[in-house]
């Protein structure tokens, strides 16, 4: 029987949630992740199969989600537990918490490598950066071996004393703080990237859709990328939805995090792919696309050092909000539930972390350490990526789509979501329960399937 904390915290307002809803939302996958799996899958056709799934997968499992955390006031396993007491429901946070574990082993080697571009424009590194160096840099920045460890130590030390913290001194303090500051760096960059020679050609091929681009690999991959960047699956938005304010409109904010959430990527898009094509780049060129085009898009720049600088700091600040939301799964189930401090409960979770994910650090590329040593095609780091973003998550979402779909009384949805009838939701409600009981499910099963190797579609 877990053990209920003296007080728990909670977030101090509406615009609090949002922040940290939202920090948790925007992270490397939007400045990172999305633009190279974008270049990697043919560019408009992949961007507009993700809106689809945003629309009738991510936003669906994301209200499910904001439900099971604010009815319940619980970590993501209490959550569960509470919910549907004696039942097998509970495994959907035990599920969650292994996927955030597998997350934050490979996440935080590539936040890690932020840190250490952030430490490198410090130096003036970059100056008279060109492609070639560029790649180069990048190349020795993720083999090492000492310094991504020595990096990715550092990431995880952040991480753990702001959650040590507390919920308002440490996650909503810093993502009040911060978040804001990221949109307006990325759209300086935007501005730059867009007067570069060739930066048409880069709109173009972010925005114009070819459907003869896409295939089911780019299909499980979009699907997958919705859950990543919105951090479904997880238990993120479960624990942190716990923390929400009785009066919050959770339609409201779930649509809200996931408009801006999309903003962010299509704006970090747009600021990495006019420079890809306009220095002659690879549009596909995998992990290293942000780090190899940034640099080069300040150094063209009036002060670019000091922009370049700002760019990385708040990329990392975007990375550690991410990483945040994904260690309070963890931290929240082990300081409500086994009675740990929240102290020793964060130190706990960022040393595992780190001492298991300097397998995927080690892994990242074929000339690092453990480059060679590969199963069934895939690396440390591949695996801890694919195990959690095209098995788990899905897992996840699909059975979080059925609780709330067939095992929650509709009555009780509508009062929470409602908020006991404050709320008019007599035009989304049908429609989100429609989505949640037919419509999710049934794609998250095909896509899951084809992930598997049932079928292929």
């Amino acid at each position: 029987m877990g053990i209920e904390p003296k007080k728990r915290e909670g977030f101090s307002s509406g615009l609090a949630v949002f922040f940290a809803t939202l920090g948790s939302a925007v992270g490397l996958g939007n400045i990172w992740k999305f633009p190279y799996l974008t270049g990697e899958y043919g560019g408009g056709a992949f961007l507009l199969v993700y809106l689809v799934c945003i629309l009738f997968v991510g936003l669906p499992i994301m209200f499910g989600e904001f439900y099971i955390g604010r009815k319940t006031r619980k970590n993501a396993i209490g959550a569960l537990s509470q919910l549907k007491p004696g039942s097998a429901w509970k495994y959907i946070g035990t599920m969650g918490v292994a996927a955030s574990y597998l997350i934050m082993f490979f996440y935080s080697c590539v936040a890690g490598w932020v840190y250490f571009y952030l430490f490198k424009a410090l130096l003036g590194d970059f100056a008279g950066i060109t492609m070639e160096t560029a790649k180069s840099q990048f190349g020795d920045a993720i083999i090492g071996p000492l310094s991504p460890i020595l990096w990715q130590v550092i990431v995880m030390t952040v991480v753990a004393v702001v959650l040590a913290a507390g919920v308002k001194h440490g996650i909503e303090k810093m993502t009040k703080t911060l978040m804001p500051l990221l949109f307006v760096l990325i759209i300086i960059c935007d501005i730059r990237a867009l007067t570069l020679p060739g930066a048409g050609e880069g709109l173009n091929f972010l925005f114009q859709v070819d459907f003869s681009k896409l295939s089911a690999a780019a299909i499980l991959t979009a699907l997958g990328l919705a859950f990543f960047k919105l951090s479904l699956g997880v238990g993120t938005m479960m624990t942190y939805s716990s923390y929400f304010t009785e009066d919050n409109n959770l339609f409201a904010t779930g649509a809200k995090v996931a408009l801006s959430d999309t903003v962010v990527s299509l704006l970090a898009g747009i600021a990495i792919f006019p420079t890809v094509f306009s220095f002659g780049m690879e549009p596909g060129a995998g992990p290293g696309l942000l780090f190899m085009t940034i640099p080069l898009v300040f150094s063209q720049m009036p002060l670019g050092n000091i922009l370049l600088v700002a760019f990385f700091f708040l990329t990392s600040i975007a990375a550690t909000t991410a990483m945040l939301s994904l260690v309070e799964v963890p931290v929240a189930y082990f300081s409500e539930e086994w009675g740990m401090s929240r102290k020793k409960a964060a130190i706990g979770s960022a040393v595992g972390i780190a001492m298991i994910g300097i397998l995927a650090t080690l892994s990242v590329d074929k000339n690092s350490i453990l480059g060679g040593y590969t199963f069934f095609g895939r690396g440390f780091f591949d695996w801890f990526d694919y195990i959690s973003s095209n098995i788990l998550l899905p897992i996840n979402g699909l059975l979080t789509s059925l609780l709330i779909g067939y095992c929650i009384k509709r009555k009780d949805l509508e009062l929470e979501f409602s908020n006991h009838g404050a709320l008019n939701i007599k035009v989304i409600m049908p429609l989100f329960y429609f989505i949640i009981r037919y419509v999710s499910p049934f794609l998250l099963i095909v896509v899951f399937l084809n992930a598997i190797g049932v079928f292929k579609f």
